[in-house]
């Protein structure tokens, strides 16, 4: 089965836990001084912030998995249709052990697909150098790795969004 994930970064984790656990009506499974995570059933969503990001917002999106045949499938299916994708194998991330994979869609927001296997005691360790991996990106709050936009990414400027 699979889950959401939203990855926010934060000014303040106090002040976004505070939000965040009355929005959601629950207090998050985990909370560090840099970092806290809802796992919710109600949305079915894998929601973190953290104080690592340069800039407060969106920091990336993803799907986690349950087991490494989903992540092989959506791999795959990205590969498939011509996506680039990036730094799959395991890797230490958002106090978590991790298999990722990383993309960036037509906007230029990473996203990655993943499966949790463990738990960490520090935020991100380095990972060996890999082939078609660069070095994690310093803007994001996680370990997403410095990759071009997706194929067919827009250059036009930034439009104001509105529902």
């Amino acid at each position: 089965m699979k889950r959401l994930h939203i990855h926010v970064s934060v000014d303040s984790i106090a002040v976004a836990t505070r939000f965040y656990a009355d929005l959601f009506g629950a207090a998050p499974s985990v909370v560090k001084d840099d970092y806290a995570k809802w796992m919710l059933e109600d949305p079915r969503v894998n929601f973190a912030v953290s104080t690592r990001g340069k800039t407060p917002g969106l920091d990336h999106l993803g799907i986690q998995v349950d087991d490494t045949a989903e992540l092989d499938v959506l791999a795959e299916r990205l590969e498939a249709a011509g996506h680039a994708t990036f730094d799959k194998g395991a890797t230490t991330c958002c106090y978590a052990e991790s298999d990722k994979a990383w993309t960036r869609d037509p906007a230029g927001i990473a996203w990655e697909a993943f499966r949790t296997f463990g738990e960490s005691t520090v935020y991100s360790a380095p990972k060996a150098a890999a082939p078609n991996v660069t070095a994690p990106k310093a803007a994001s709050a996680c370990c997403a790795p410095a990759v071009a936009p997706a194929v067919g990414a827009a250059t036009a400027p930034a439009k104001t969004a509105c529902c």
